[in-house]
């Protein structure tokens, strides 16, 4: 048996473990090994096409793989094998990943949280079903709800583009989670039960808000979640350097 070390930010994706007895001659077979015994690590460590991944970086013996005879490196039974990723800002992941505009993003959360209360203050439930209808219209196009809002702030110059390394389709899911609770606090509405309504239309201001303030994406996260159960149409990886959901590292901007 052989002993790899699972760094960090892959323990999610072994039941938590940070150290693995793998039966293997070779480099490649414990790494195939590993995949099968936890599938949901697979596809941080291989590519479509069964390639480790350029940003995965391999030691045995805290040598590099790639100094000795790669995937075909003898292993013994007393070698320890590493697996050390590539962080953000160097050449890894994050290099692969799409630009997002959160710029673009915050506008939109903050669009939201605007109408939202002036729904709640001014007691108008109809001004929660729009913004629940732009909400969706926005996730159905793949864009952010309120986008002609920041085009229009950026016309006039109150805002600059602000593009992060990251993935559009949990943002995505985001938005349409938040549209299907408002659409939901308008049923609660239509049957009288205006305190459900407002409780739910609260829930989608303090995950918005959480999103603008802090930084952490609820809806994405549960994107990133379904994703390592294998759902269907949940096919976004998280990527290593951050927690799921958190926002990019500003270094990352360009």
């Amino acid at each position: 048996m052989t002993l790899i070390r699972i760094p960090t930010p892959l323990r999610p994706y072994t039941e938590g473990l940070r150290e693995i007895d793998v039966d293997g001659k070779t480099v490649g077979i414990i790494l195939q090994e590993v995949a099968s015994k936890y599938p949901s690590i697979q596809p941080h460590l291989f590519d479509s096409e069964g390639n480790l991944r350029a940003y995965v970086n391999i030691f045995i013996n805290e040598e590099d793989i790639r100094n000795l005879s790669g995937h075909e490196t003898h292993v013994g039974e007393n070698d320890k094998l590493m697996i050390v990723p590539s962080i953000a800002g160097g050449s890894g992941e994050s290099e692969t990943l799409p630009f997002v505009d959160h710029a673009a993003l915050r506008t939109n959360q903050a669009s939201i949280i605007t109408l939202l209360l002036i729904a709640f203050v001014a007691d108008l439930a109809l001004v929660s079903s729009i913004v629940a209808l732009v909400m969706l219209l926005g996730t159905l196009i793949k864009k952010p709800g309120f986008l002609p809002i920041y085009r229009a702030l950026r016309w006039i110059g109150a805002v600059k583009p602000d593009r992060l390394r990251d993935y559009s389709e949990p943002h995505q899911f985001a938005q349409g989670f938040g549209s299907v609770v408002l659409f939901l606090a308008t049923g609660a509405f239509l049957i009288d039960l205006p305190i459900l309504g407002w409780t739910l239309v609260g829930i989608v201001i303090f995950l918005a808000g959480l999103n603008l303030f802090l930084g952490f994406c609820v809806g994405c996260a549960v994107y990133y979640w379904f994703n390592r159960l294998g759902l269907p149409f949940f096919q976004r990886v998280a990527p290593l350097d951050r927690t799921p959901g958190s926002r990019p590292p500003r270094e990352e901007t360009i």
